[in-house]
């Protein structure tokens, strides 16, 4: 949700009910951040900031935003957090990171991280790929004493619901908001997200290695499809300056057949263009969803 999980967005999404965040791109200035918490942050509500850990050491002054924005939540994640974590907290954030394996997770309650999100393999844009989100919720599940959210593929209340009941204190979500009106998407790429079917995504290195970013290897993305994945898939170590200059162009011009969309698995069930608010209204009917199926799961009274 980098880039597209602007303060906009995440201030529909406070307001709603939920906790909005904020998408920090490995390139965006302070600057760009302060404005973003700004707009998040205009209602008083809470709002979080979602950083990349591997990209601090290169942009230190990132960190240095959000610990004067003092968002409600700091999400660091992908590479070597551990550093961040006390002086997010001493700040008064609470801090989470993404975990994609339950390792990761038992290394993330040791960081002394408030909260920890088992982040499967269905989901949209970068995290690991080797476990999907309910094999690995059960194990962090069982494993850590602190509270977990789910995510990956969650975009429903149905699935909300169904993180809840095996213990989830939440989900974490971000493909269900991908066409909301507040999210900052290009008319070319919502085209393409309200068509996608839940088969219509791949996961690998190509547009990282495209872009030369410093994304660890064991984090590749989960996008749309399209040629220029096709083409370069299992072949990424050939990507030469010529492919990266087409990415680049492809980008500025909108054009998605070279140019990524990240999206999770859960990406066919976002069926058209809505307010941040209705989404968030489907996710608040898991309460609905499970009352009615431990209800209709209760044993009959005996008089």
């Amino acid at each position: 949700m980098a880039g597209i999980g602007g303060g906009r967005l995440a201030a529909a999404v406070s307001r709603a009910g939920a906790l909005g965040m904020i998408g920090v791109p490995a390139s965006a200035s302070a600057q760009w951040i302060a404005e973003q918490a700004a707009v998040a942050g205009e209602d008083g509500l809470p709002y979080g900031i979602g950083l990349m850990a591997w990209a601090l050491p290169g942009n230190p002054a990132q960190l240095d935003a959000v610990l004067a924005a003092r968002p409600a939540l700091a999400s660091v994640s992908f590479g070597p957090y551990a550093r961040y974590v006390r002086p997010l907290q001493e700040a008064g954030i609470t801090v989470v990171t993404q975990a994609g394996t339950t390792e990761e997770a038992l290394e993330a309650e040791q960081a002394g991280v408030d909260a920890v999100v088992a982040r499967g393999g269905e989901g949209g844009g970068h995290g690991r790929n080797d476990v999907a989100t309910l094999p690995l919720l059960e194990g962090v599940l069982d494993a850590v004493r602190i509270p977990v959210l789910a995510a990956g593929g969650i975009a429903t209340g149905r699935g909300l619901a169904a993180v809840l009941a095996a213990g989830a204190e939440g989900a974490w979500a971000g493909t269900a908001f991908m066409a909301c009106v507040e999210a900052t998407v290009p008319a070319a790429a919502l085209e393409r997200i309200l068509a996608a079917k839940e088969t219509s995504t791949a996961y690998g290195r190509v547009f990282d290695v495209a872009q030369r970013l410093g994304w660890p290897r064991e984090y590749g993305g989960r996008a749309l499809r399209n040629a220029f994945f096709d083409r370069w898939a299992g072949r990424e170590d050939e990507l030469d300056d010529q492919a990266v200059a087409e990415l680049a162009d492809a980008r500025a011009a909108g054009d998605f057949d070279i140019a990524y969309i990240y999206a999770s698995q859960a990406v066919g069930m976002v069926r058209e263009r809505r307010p941040a608010a209705e989404v968030v209204a489907d996710f608040a009917t898991a309460e609905s969803f499970l009352r009615r199926r431990f209800q209709q799961a209760a044993p009959p009274e005996v008089s």
